[in-house]
């Protein structure tokens, strides 16, 4: 239909044409016919544009508007997804002063037409050609252009008044007249992202809509004739004039004595500004995932997310997410306050090239430049503004968070925590940000060596390891404490996190296997690099991936991919549309993955990840695993339960601010999320504290708590008879992990075979001084970048006082 209109509105235009030509010329008759057309060129137009204004059907669909509502697997409301940030409320429960005000100024004839004020329109017209733009619209015809911006448009021509007045008359045909008014108050704009007489009441003057004086409504209805122009918060004395002639007008028509008027006029405004803000929800980083995801789907399906009522059922558990968000906002502010003390203002003044550069980064600086100044200007002038200084310092030091948990026998997410505060942070970090995962990575390393027939008992030597890589590189992997030149099984390997152990593991096994089932088991978005350094987790992923893969080992090594929504209904009740989880794969063998789970609960019970027992009381069947990256970058902790896998990662945007060597490491600084999370979901018994694995207990009590013993007493008899060519290590606790940079090996890969098993060397040289993790050889050149390929005869290592590459988090919106 819209298109057999489309082709008669040429036809018009020159109707209208050939009546323009015959004015300039005009004879008696031509004159006549003229006049006589006008009104029936005009009425032939209006028909032509009825397919372009709303249907019928569409306002009565706008009548019964429903924003769509997002809820938890529990029956919780997770988020409603409004068109704007609004209140809506009935006419019935609006101060009868709004009403009053309204319609004395805007249409005091409102009850008397039907859309269309005739004599107020002729009025206008006639005003307008005199010069004096008079403005004729009803409050229906305002209603229809707040209601149809689109379809009706606000320019100022014939086109768009004729669609406004049919627009308006349809409206008049579905809607009373309270209807209208109650409709028109709910949805008209007053700034600040306030929709509606309820949140302007609550902006301007802190009270609802029922609460509003005569003053207070009629500076708010005042505000429609333009709302920047009198905005009462920048422009008080325009405001309180466009008042006074809207308490004018409701004495004009009999709705104010004149009395009461000149009292009132006289009085000042008493605005009581506060911008609202729209609820954010329990879980936001997870209702805007769903929010995106929602307007493809209804735009595949033909719905409105603001209007048709769909309801969208989740796997949110919202007692979970209440626990998660308490355990990440306490262990979150406790770490804050040491990350204050460490980068207080004497340590962030003794920092001068790392501030400069921050400096250099800012909106601010970029600006001064803009203006002309110079580098050392502009530097000079912004360190000196202690304001900005001090913003800066808080913006770059302000410790970040993400956390989600999962169930691994469906697949379902259950809590999903994107930052320590949506308004501050809306960038999520359980699925937007790319970070090393450090020595959570080593996992992968050893489930590819169990699916290889490797044991747990099966031992590497605990020394120095030399990896060559081709073209004369070398990788030398280092600890954090210096090395036992002692066997140590792969069990114990995993449990305390032993670089070396781990570096000869993936040898073992190759890069490129390793790879392969991490992604297999749930890292299937970020770039993994097929490197020898991949064991130690040089490759940014995300936390979703990394907990999805976790929850493949908690279930038997079988991937389910992650499951956040479940259907979608419609206002009604109508199930739309059901979502099952995909059918699971088996990424890693049922006795590897058990294996694997099993070492993995001798890293809870002795190992990095020991404080889930000793600090949180969890006595439960769970295992784990804590990763470090370099300088501390990044610290991360996975534990898994038969019903429940939750992980969190924790560090700063700016990756070049860090914690302490203590505080950065994830068993202090991810663990205790974790560890807060599990102790509320178990003590409330969300989930149940005597559920256990299908692996069975193998001898990982044992292993991890009988070896050390049997190493110290090694270590004293080693004191007692040293050897002359073996350094005397004294035994120290396990400490936490670091990862290594990465890099890109030449082509072609070299090929890797087993270690060569036997007892520590005789002519081991003691260990060389300088850092204990990363060692160059005398006069070699370390890498000058990330990435950067490993030259012949080159240790690739980290030299004192240099950095490794460093990664950042993506930005909000882009997956890579």
């Amino acid at each position: 239909m819209k298109k057999i209109f489309a082709r008669l509105q040429p036809l018009a235009a020159a109707f209208a044409a050939e009546t323009l030509r015959r004015l300039r010329n005009p004879t008696r008759r031509g004159v006549a016919l003229s006049v006589a057309a006008i009104p029936a060129l005009l009425l032939l137009y209006a028909l032509l544009l009825i397919p372009f204004t709303p249907s019928i059907s569409d306002l009565s669909k706008a009548k019964e508007e429903k924003p769509a509502r997002v809820m938890s697997i529990d029956g919780k409301e997770l988020a409603v997804f409004k068109r704007a940030n609004r209140d809506w409320v009935k006419l019935a429960d609006m101060s009868p002063n709004v009403l009053a005000a309204l319609i004395a100024t805007e249409d005091h004839r409102f009850y008397e037409h039907h859309g269309i004020d005739l004599k107020r329109t002729a009025s206008a017209v006639f005003q307008t050609f005199t010069g004096d733009l008079q403005g004729g619209s009803t409050i229906t015809q305002q209603l229809a252009r707040n209601m149809y911006p689109k379809e009706i448009g606000r320019s100022a021509t014939v086109t768009r008044k004729i669609k406004e007045a049919i627009t308006a008359l349809k409206i008049e045909a579905v809607y009373t007249k309270d209807e209208i008014l109650e409709t028109y108050l709910n949805t008209v704009p007053f700034l600040y992202n306030a929709y509606g007489i309820e949140m302007a009441a609550r902006t301007y003057f802190d009270k609802s809509a029922d609460k509003l004086d005569v003053l207070e409504s009629a500076t708010l209805i005042g505000m429609l004739k333009g709302t920047s122009y009198y905005n009462p918060v920048l422009n008080p004395e325009r405001a309180t004039q466009r008042r006074n002639i809207v308490l004018a007008q409701m004495v004009k028509h009999g709705k104010l004595p004149e009395a009461k008027f000149q009292a009132l006029k006289k009085r000042p405004l008493k605005i009581d500004f506060e911008r609202q803000t729209e609820p954010l929800g329990p879980a936001p980083h997870f209702s805007q995932f769903v929010r995106r995801w929602l307007i493809e789907w209804a735009d595949r399906n033909d719905y409105n997310i603001y209007a048709d009522g769909l309801v969208v059922r989740t796997t949110i558990d919202s007692r979970l997410q209440a626990q998660a968000n308490q355990a990440l906002a306490r262990q979150a502010d406790k770490l804050q306050g040491v990350a204050n003390n460490e980068w207080g203002p004497r340590t962030w003044a003794a920092k001068k090239d790392i501030v400069k550069a921050f400096v250099r980064e800012s909106a601010e600086y970029k600006a001064a430049k803009e203006s002309g100044q110079t580098d050392e200007e502009a530097l000079k002038q912004l360190q000196a503004d202690k304001d900005f200084m001090q913003t800066l310092r808080q913006d770059k030091t302000r410790l970040q968070a993400g956390f989600v948990a999962m169930d691994p026998r469906n697949g379902h997410v259950r809590a999903w925590v994107g930052s320590r505060n949506f308004v501050q942070d809306p960038f999520d970090h359980v699925q937007q940000a790319r970070r090393q995962p450090g020595s959570t990575f080593k996992p992968f390393v050893y489930g590819a060596a169990f699916e290889n027939g490797a044991r747990p008992t099966d031992s590497f030597m605990d020394g120095d390891v030399e990896i060559p890589l081709g073209n004369g590189a070398v990788w030398r992997p280092r600890d954090g404490t210096p090395p036992s030149y002692a066997p140590m099984s792969l069990r114990n390997g995993l449990v305390y996190s032993k670089n070396t152990i781990t570096a000869q593991v993936m040898q073992s096994v190759g890069p490129a296997k390793v790879a392969s089932l991490a992604q297999a088991m749930g890292v299937r978005q970020s770039k993994l690099d097929v490197v020898p350094s991949l064991a130690l987790g040089t490759s940014p992923v995300t936390l979703k991936e990394m907990v999805s893969a976790y929850s493949t080992i908690a279930n038997s090594g079988s991937y389910i991919e992650p499951l956040l929504i479940t259907s979608v209904e419609d206002r009604n009740g109508k199930v739309l549309q059901t979502f099952q989880a995909a059918v699971p794969e088996q990424a890693l063998s049922i006795p590897s993955a058990q294996v694997l789970l099993d070492v993995m609960r001798g890293v809870i019970d002795s190992g990095t990840g020991a404080g889930i027992r000793s600090r949180f009381g969890i006595q439960a069947d769970v295992a784990g695993k804590t990763g470090t990256t370099q300088d501390n970058t990044d610290g991360w902790f996975v534990l898994m339960h038969s019903q429940l896998v939750a992980g969190a990662w924790v560090g700063f945007n700016d990756n070049r601010v860090t914690l302490s060597d203590y505080w950065g490491q994830g068993a202090h600084s991810a663990l205790p999320i974790v560890g807060d999370f599990f102790q509320q979901a178990l003590r409330t018994r969300v989930v149940d504290t005597n559920a256990r694995f299908d692996a069975p207990r193998g001898s990982s009590r044992v292993d991890t708590v009988i070896e050390p013993v049997l190493d110290q007493v090694n270590d004293w008899l080693r004191g007692l008879f040293p050897s002359p060519s073996q350094p005397v290590t004294p035994r120290q606790p396990p400490a936490e992990e670091q990862a290594m940079p990465s890099y890109t090996p030449p082509p072609p890969p070299p090929t890797y075979s087993p270690p060569v098993y036997g007892p520590p060397p005789t002519t081991a040289p003691p260990p060389p001084g300088g850092d204990p993790r990363w060692e160059p050889i005398p006069g070699a050149r370390p890498m000058s970048g990330g990435g950067a390929a490993p030259q012949p005869g080159v240790v690739i290592g980290l030299p004192q006082g240099e950095r490794a590459p460093q990664y950042a988090p993506l930005p909000p919106g882009q997956v890579r």
